[in-house]
């Protein structure tokens, strides 16, 4: 059963696991442990005294495979949902021991083809055995490359701590590896980044700094096995987990892996009298208490205290981590429905009045607010949220407006014409139907408003746009933004990385792509690339831009995959009003944005104490604007989209 049911919560962190042992009788271990109030099962699908080497054939050279029961003693949909196979933990595919070698990979075949057999939804591989895994991740790679339908195969990893870690940590014991994420790195490098190969971590009583913790979360992690001497007790006697643990498990929740309670229980707790009851009549149908429930019980009671999802996040749920192209304004009209979506940003809106409000108050001192009328254009007016804006404001400061609407898009320009009719604004509100950039304004603006920011800032021509229509605006006008500045960082971001390699083209490598990031891991601070300032009255302007960044990864992290960045920006509307993406900065339950990604066709792999030398370009030709990017340090990639060839914006 759920661990809890949240208000628009579909995670599949809602369904907990539990390790076993090899049972041969499956429908008895599944009938135990789901009444027990586990969702499913992580258990060893073939016993686990089974070598090939030792097996006898019979006449035909066949011999019978000792799995679990056939795929009859349960139902297909309980194989499938309630069954995650558990290859046998023995193997060691790159065993010196040629006869255990061979016994590894025939026996990790024979199981993997089983478990697709029964249709599971995943298989958990061991961790492996030695410094090298090359043979063990060759055989898992064949194995993917020949199909699995859509099997996910989780390689069981030890969250440890790093030898170097500050906060004392210990050597893990997988295979002398220091950093398990190394060990993670190695195989999935060799296996090609392949999108059904996961991740199963280990949960233990210590764990790494957060730093080092925080990059699995753009690894493609599906399950934390929680070992049950991870947990304290508390006053009544209870299991518990400790500060940085309870804050692990609901990083956890919110990435939607699930948990899995492993191992023996170690607190003992009284027995309750429908347990007494339950023992005294020889219960085998599950009544009986299940002997790791009080660790389940305590894992949905951090799942319950968990905040529900507020609207906004349940409405960009579908959006998570989803690539898409972003828009292209000047070449193509919007559609009603993605005018829609931004009109319903009613943050975004008040922040605009407030600027408004600011400039015009500003602008007009108190004794000349009945006598002297602002100029106002709207450039890009849209269906005309930024007009009701700015009346709004004009109202609330008790300061008279002449509005020019200015929009270049016809089928929003008849919307614009019904609502100026709709709110009585035809003696106030003149609509004009013309791209800015060609426009002969009757009359000079005092004040310039405009909504043309992309989620790079400049990515949706902002500065094309406005250097064409200042023109039109008064020496001592506003422009409302001012100004605007972008800003990028690297990102670990596995499933992006999936996303874009699974078009097997260099076009899809070297496109900038609108994403919700939601599995990523951030790896550094934010830097800024462009900025751009309006009006701009220099006599040797230009869009072009040239940005060189250092990011330095906290040396506790340990070593990291850079697939690629993740840009945003932060605009400055007038004087103290801002909005914006970046991160640290950003507008709260602003949704018009989300944040752009710049992916790597190579990830870069980047070691501790290793800075990240980083270049970035904005380009412009008569026709076209478009971005160019590489890395420099620690290795040289090659320079991405050159020439615009891959992705643009059209001008």
């Amino acid at each position: 059963m759920p661990l809890a049911e949240r208000a628009g919560d579909k995670s599949e962190s809602r369904y907990s696991g539990v390790e076993t042992d090899y049972n041969d009788d499956m429908p008895q271990l599944l009938a135990f442990n789901i009444s027990g109030g586990f969702d499913f099962v992580l258990s060893p699908l073939m016993d686990p005294t089974y070598r090939p080497s030792l097996v006898k054939c019979d006449s035909f050279g066949a011999g019978i495979l000792p799995f679990a029961g056939s795929d009859l003693v349960i139902s297909p949909s309980q194989w499938s949902s309630h069954v995650v196979g558990k290859i046998s933990s023995w193997i060691d595919l790159d065993s010196e021991d040629e006869i255990l070698r061979k016994d590894s990979e025939m026996t990790l075949k024979q199981e993997i083809s089983w478990a697709s057999h029964l249709s599971l939804q995943a298989c958990l591989l061991p961790p492996p055995q030695g410094a090298s895994c090359a043979n063990y991740a060759r055989c898992v790679n064949q194995i993917l490359q020949q199909g699995l339908n859509n099997m996910q195969m989780w390689l069981r990893i030890p969250l440890r701590k790093s030898d170097d870690d500050p906060t004392g940590g210990e050597t893990d014991n997988l295979s002398g590896h220091i950093d398990s994420w190394e060990c993670w790195n190695s195989f999935r490098l060799l296996c090609e980044h392949h999108s059904q190969l996961s991740i199963a971590l280990d949960v233990w009583s210590s764990l790494p700094s957060p730093n080092s913790i925080g990059r699995w979360f753009g690894e493609p992690v599906r399950a934390a096995i929680l070992h049950t001497d991870s947990f304290l007790t508390n006053a009544k006697g209870y299991p518990c987990l400790s500060k940085r643990h309870q804050k692990l498990m609901t990083a956890f929740f919110n990435h939607s892996i699930q948990i899995v309670i492993s191992g023996t229980p170690i607190h003992r707790l009284p027995i309750t009298s429908a347990e007494l009851a339950a023992k005294d009549t020889n219960d085998v149908d599950g009544i009986s208490r299940h002997p790791l429930r009080s660790y389940l019980d305590y894992v949905g009671f951090l799942y319950q205290r968990m905040d529900s999802l507020p609207q906004q996040e349940r409405f960009e749920l579908g959006y998570r981590d989803f690539l898409q192209s972003p828009l292209q304004p000047l070449m193509d009209n919007l559609e009603a429905q993605t005018y829609e979506t931004f009109e319903k940003d009613t943050v975004k809106y008040i922040q605009y009045e407030r600027a408004v409000s600011k400039a015009l108050l500003e602008r007009i001192p108190d004794e000349e607010a009945s006598t002297v009328t602002t100029v106002l254009m709207v450039v890009g007016a849209g269906r005309g949220p930024l007009v009701r804006a700015s009346l709004q404001a004009a109202e609330e400061t008790g300061r008279k407006l002449k509005v020019y609407a200015v929009e270049k898009n016809p089928n929003a320009v008849i919307t614009l014409h019904s609502l100026v009719r709709l709110e009585g604004w035809e003696n106030i509100v003149t609509i004009v139907s013309s791209d800015m950039r060609s426009w002969d304004a009757p009359e000079k603006a005092d004040i310039l408003v405009s909504e043309l920011l992309g989620s790079f800032g400049d990515n949706e021509l902002s500065p094309e746009c406005l250097d064409g229509a200042q023109r039109f605006l008064k020496k001592d006008g506003i422009s409302i933004p001012s100004s605007y500045t972008s800003f990028i960082q690297p990102v670990t971001a596995s499933k992006l990385y999936n996303d874009v390699k699974s078009y097997k083209d260099l076009l899809h490598f070297e496109t900038a792509y609108v994403v919700k990031l939601h599995s990523v891991a951030r790896l550094s601070p934010c830097q800024p690339v462009f900025t751009f300032t309006h009006p701009d009255y220099s006599p040797k302007k230009s869009n072009q831009r040239y940005k060189k960044m250092k990011f330095e990864i906290p040396s506790d992290t340990g070593s990291t995959m850079v697939h690629g960045f993740a840009g945003y920006f932060d605009a400055t509307l007038y004087k103290d009003i801002h909005l914006g993406i970046e991160p640290s900065m950003a507008t709260p339950n602003m949704f018009s944005w989300f944040a752009i990604f710049f992916p790597l066709r190579a990830p870069v792999c980047v070691q501790p104490g290793s800075p990240l030398e980083v270049h970035f370009w904005r380009c412009c030709s008569l026709t076209k604007v478009w971005y160019e990017w590489c890395v420099t340090s620690p290795h040289p990639t090659p320079i991405h989209n050159s020439n615009g060839r891959s992705y643009w914006v059209g001008l």
